[in-house]
């Protein structure tokens, strides 16, 4: 299966955003491009879900349960969202759907939920669905203060348990970096051994602006 594993160093940093550039990209490229999210909560609040975002950027006809499994109306963690609604997220369900969803095109790009080691199910984290799943990672992290420390820990979580790290997305990226910025990259990058790409702020609204020509893309389209 060719593709994309997108995961953050937490909530909040671009994830979504990364993981449909990519997907826009790949489409761009005249490839038929799947996408994937385990589970998706907060529903109940307003906005475009990531779903429906994943499956605009990619250009594709999947429907809400091809794409995320599990949906969710609370703002909560995977499993404590699943809890709530009375049931248990299953691995298999996961991994079964994500495998059908790339049999029928020429890359998947599957998005995480949260970071590295947030738990879907009972002893079953994101880690996990991305070592079974097999596929490179691309790493969504905050350009600014503190986001070394974040980085490299969820890079060295990646690599304990094998997964390839194609790279590293600060996001939004400003127009006129500060120092503090520009070095966090210039860090992340050495001390990381990791490609680290940027991505300006998004027009969501405009689709026809986001591919990118990323060294990364490489390792994704391999």
């Amino acid at each position: 299966m060719r593709g994309v594993f997108v995961t953050g160093t937490g909530t909040e940093v671009g994830k979504t955003v990364v993981a449909a550039v990519i997907a826009r990209t790949l489409a761009a490229e005249g490839k038929t491009v799947a996408v994937f999210k385990p589970a998706v909560t907060g529903l109940d609040e307003d906005g475009e879900p990531d779903h429906a975002l994943l499956r605009r950027a990619a250009e594709s006809t999947q429907s809400d349960e091809e794409i995320a499994p599990y949906r969710y109306g609370p703002p909560a963690s995977p499993h404590l969202a699943a809890e709530l609604a009375g049931e248990e997220i299953d691995p298999e369900r996961l991994l079964s759907g994500a495998r059908a969803a790339g049999a029928n095109a020429d890359v998947l790009v599957c998005e995480g939920v949260g970071g590295l080691l947030v738990p879907l199910g009972d002893g079953y984290l994101v880690r996990d669905l991305a070592v079974d799943l097999g596929l490179p990672l691309v790493i969504a992290a905050s350009p600014g203060l503190g986001t070394i420390n974040h980085t490299l820990l969820t890079i060295e979580t990646a690599r304990a348990a094998g997964l390839d790290v194609a790279g590293v997305v600060l996001t939004p990226w400003p127009d006129e970096p500060t120092a503090i910025e520009l070095s966090n990259r210039e860090t992340v990058e050495a001390l990381g051994d990791s490609e680290v790409e940027v991505l300006l702020h998004v027009d969501l609204d405009n689709s026809a602006t986001w591919a990118v020509d990323w060294r990364l893309m490489r390792h994704i389209d391999a």
